[in-house]
């Protein structure tokens, strides 16, 4: 399984099961050129740690994204969009671990925006990721940290008036 999208530390694959399977894996001769290094070991053993204390939620940013109330997306939605002044705040649902669980969803709110603007909000000094869907782009709040709020308000300014003078 995956040490980023299951466990939402590192980039890191990692392999469970069996004695005898987990030691044929290891004995490959491709196990030696794939091993992690030290830091990503030393992450790993972080992460772990933090999911054993209880304390991942506070540690891992999945984490904290997962917990927010979908009362308090939605306002920080309506917060952006007004002081955007572009945006329609939507009901949406949002794919845990990058879509690495196939067929689980979770509530969410974003903003849609009117036209495909994912190449201007990408190229933001902080780039926006978002999805376009019949000519329309959403940006989901479930993957937004609060602290991003106001970044992605400017983003979002900045892409609706190069849309709109470039339209005009």
């Amino acid at each position: 399984f995956s040490g980023d999208k299951l466990l939402g530390g590192p980039q890191a694959g990692i392999i469970v099961g069996r004695a005898d399977l987990v030691a044929a894996c290891a004995a490959h001769p491709l196990a030696r050129a794939l091993r992690p290094g030290g830091l990503v070991l030393s992450a790993l053993q972080d992460l772990a740690m933090s999911y054993l204390d209880k304390s991942v939620a506070t540690h891992v940013a999945f984490w904290r994204m997962v917990a927010v109330p979908v009362a308090e997306l939605r306002r920080r939605a309506r917060m952006i969009a007004h002081n955007a002044g572009a945006g329609e705040v939507v009901d949406t649902e949002a794919l845990p671990g990058a879509g690495s669980a196939p067929g689980v969803t979770m509530p969410s709110v974003g903003i849609v925006l009117q036209g495909d603007l994912l190449a201007t909000l990408r190229s933001n000094s902080v780039p926006v990721i978002a999805r376009t869907r019949d000519h329309r782009t959403f940006v989901d709040l479930r993957s937004v940290d609060h602290g991003d709020d106001a970044e992605l308000t400017v983003a979002i300014v900045a892409a609706t008036s190069r849309s709109t003078s470039s339209s005009a």
